[in-house]
């Protein structure tokens, strides 16, 4: 199965040559992504990867993009983080049907990971429960996605808690 998903990077300065890193990454198997180096210091790479897992799919790349680029540090994976606009796109509904149907559901709908102007979910927390609903179909693959780069992220994250505060933080949300 083809697996679609966002690898998003933080660049070393030596890592400015656009052309190398471009060859660096194909050599490396990054031959299935579309690369995006418009932003200094950034590269973000969106692969169409087959596998038999997402979870495969998206470890291989980024083993691939860390033997092709060692010194980059991963940014996101995705897709992860979203808005009302970016779910109403995954779905196929608008961003009204999306936002009237989380105000109408509030007590069940997932919380957001970020409250504000712009609220932001985890997409496989949203999926799941349109899922649960029963009215909606999605891409194949594109919840085993999902759950996959928020686990990556989640990863991510927890590697920069000083040890006493994730083991205190641990002990709080048992």
């Amino acid at each position: 199965m083809d697996f679609i998903f966002r690898l998003k990077y933080q660049l070393d300065v030596d890592d400015a040559n656009h052309d190398e890193l471009l060859e660096r990454l194909g050599e490396a198997g990054c031959d299935d992504a579309l690369v995006g180096i418009g932003q200094p210091g950034r590269v973000a790479l969106e692969f169409t990867r087959e596998a038999d897992s997402a979870y495969i799919a998206l470890t291989s790349a980024l083993a691939d993009v860390k033997r092709a680029i060692p010194s980059a540090r991963l940014i996101e994976a995705g897709p992860d983080f979203v808005g009302l606009t970016d779910i109403a796109d995954v779905v196929g509904v608008s961003r009204q049907n999306m936002r009237k149907l989380a105000m109408n559901n509030a007590a069940t709908f997932p919380t957001p990971i970020h409250e504000g102007s712009s609220s932001l979910w985890h997409l496989a927390d949203v999926l799941r429960w349109l899922l649960a609903k029963g009215s909606y179909k999605l891409e194949p693959g594109m919840l085993e996605v999902a759950s996959t780069a928020k686990q990556l992220n989640l990863a991510k994250q927890s590697r920069q808690l000083e040890p006493e505060v994730l083991q205190a933080v641990q002990g709080l949300l048992a």
